[in-house]
């Protein structure tokens, strides 16, 4: 798949980067230009500003120095390890969103057929890959598909249009993988192609749910390095619940 900003036409956000509860949460932005670490990275820009002149004068002379681009990390698949607290509450929130969601994370559960076999945990995410975290989920976690697999997803955004067209591609090739997608929050989901894709995924097998209050906390104790720690959804995760099953029925019917 192609780099999601080369792919996708991002609308930035509104706002001043606070969350904001809302009854109709806004379309989800996967990339975006702010980051939540944005803020602190201006005030030091600032601050250097105001250094004096010997500040501008080495900044002038980096600046004549050849510039090398910054390599970016492989992507990395993160399993029998648990996601921070705040990857998880950021994220995943199924409210409208501030900038700097720029990732999608996906925690899988692999279960064999019989149950035979110790499920296989884990999660992904996949800002700086050459691929979405769904289809390097089939590439390198479940190559394999003469198995018999029950899969299970909690994702923080549902697919794109390109990820949901390689899924229905593999569950097609794949006669033995069942799939059940639960998302927190619907990608896209006013854009037409958008909407003919998940069709299409589903038609092609995939279960698709939206995520509950009760599939954040399972996620919450499952996935997330809580330290001991409870949660407790906010404060209108049961209303944009329902707002998005709305809308993915609309989408599905």
């Amino acid at each position: 798949m192609a780099d999601r900003n080369s792919r996708l036409s991002v609308k930035k956000e509104k706002g001043n980067g606070k969350e904001k509860s809302v009854k109709r949460p806004e379309k989800v932005v996967k990339n975006s230009e702010n980051t939540p670490e944005q803020p602190k990275m201006e005030e030091e820009k600032r601050n250097g500003e105001s250094a004096g002149a010997s500040g501008a004068e080495v900044a002038s002379t980096e600046e004549k120095s050849e510039f090398q681009p910054i390599e970016l990390p492989p992507f990395e698949i993160v399993t029998g390890e648990l996601m921070s607290q705040f990857y998880f509450k950021f994220q995943f929130r199924n409210v409208e969103y501030s900038s700097g969601r720029n990732k999608t994370l996906l925690c899988f559960r692999v279960d064999t057929a019989g149950g035979s076999v110790e499920p296989l945990k884990g999660y992904m995410e996949d800002e700086h890959a050459t691929s979405h975290a769904e289809e390097a989920f089939f590439q390198q976690v479940l190559p394999n598909a003469s198995q018999e697999y029950d899969v299970t997803w909690y994702v923080s955004s549902s697919p794109c249009l390109d990820c949901a067209a390689k899924l229905a591609t593999i569950l097609k090739q794949r006669k033995k993988l069942r799939l059940c997608i639960f998302c927190s929050r619907l990608f896209e989901w006013e854009e037409p192609e958008i909407v003919e894709g998940l069709r299409a995924l589903v038609s092609a097998g995939c279960k698709l749910r939206m995520m509950k209050p009760s599939d954040f906390v399972h996620v919450w104790e499952t996935y997330v390095d809580k330290d001991e720690e409870s949660f407790t959804p906010w404060e209108d995760c049961q209303e944009n619940y329902l707002y998005y099953v709305d809308k993915l029925a609309d989408i599905l019917k």
